[in-house]
Formats: C-alpha cells, structure tokens, sequence
C-alpha cells in the first residue's frame, strides 16, 4: 500500500468523523422568526442526508454524508428543545422577543432584538437573551440606566 493512499484514507477518516455541534447549556428560548429558522435548516439538513445517500462518489459520499448528519442530529436536537416565547406587548419593560434602543454615553444609540441563540447575529441586529448586553437590559424600561460593558446607557425605546 502506497504512502499517498494512506494519507488519502486518513484525510477521509477525519473528515466522515466529524465532532458534533455544541448545544448550548441553557434553555432554547426561540421567537417564531428564531423556530421557523430551526424548522428550514433542519429541512435542509433532511435534504442533505438524502441527497448524500444517493450519491455515487464514495470519498464525497462520506464528507457529505458525515455533514448532513451532524447537522441532522444538531437542529433535530434544537427543534426538540425550542421553547416558543411571544414577548407580553402590554408590558413596557425590556423581554425576551422585543427591540430595545439604547444611548450611549457618547450619543450612540444601538438598537437590538433579543432573541435565541440561534437566532442571534449582533451585526444584524439581534442578540441572544443570554448575552451579557441582554442580561443587563432585561426587565429595564424607557428611561432606566444599565450597565453595559462597563459604561452606563439609557433605555430610550422599548419595541
């Protein structure tokens, strides 16, 4: 057996041997936009698994196989846990679900949505609830100060 055939099946093996993707600890707290997200990656990771299935090339096969299933398995788990939770709109206060704008101490003002974590993407505009920045804006209201990263801000919005 040739050396370049080995390495060749070692570089084969690693990729078919995939780590799973880690779940986070805490509660799977989802809006609908957040479920709904869940539901087309899992569909998509359906998709993958099958299509890997039928596929004819066996080195391919194997990557592409051990892909859609760590992603099968990832966001099964993630649609299994997913806790549904609408934001109490007669509330004024800062929750799971709404836009909070802020001021910074510097005449900033930042908006963001608190979402899950699978849902969160900061450059677009959402954080997950158990961020740092959510924790310290939680149960707050238009006018309160909280602390984030070390520098005072004021809630001015509450959507």
């Amino acid at each position: 057996m040739s050396v370049a055939f080995t390495k060749e099946q070692d570089s084969e093996s690693a990729a078919a041997d995939l780590p799973d993707r880690p779940i986070s600890p805490h509660p799977n707290l989802v809006t609908a936009r957040g479920l709904a997200q869940i539901e087309d990656e899992l569909a998509k990771a359906r998709a993958a698994y099958s299509a890997a299935q039928v596929s004819g090339d066996a080195g391919a096969d194997r990557t592409a196989m051990a892909r859609a299933t760590r992603d099968l398995r990832y966001y099964s788990a993630r649609r299994a846990s997913a806790q549904l939770i609408e934001p109490d709109l007669s509330l004024d206060t800062i929750q799971f679900g709404r836009k909070v704008t802020f001021e910074r101490e510097d005449g900033r003002r930042q908006t963001f949505a608190i979402v899950g974590e699978d849902e969160a993407d900061p450059t677009q505009g959402s954080v997950s609830y158990n961020s740092p920045l959510a924790r310290a804006l939680m149960g707050k209201t238009v006018g309160d100060i909280a602390t984030v990263a070390g520098a005072e801000v004021e809630i001015v919005a509450v959507d």
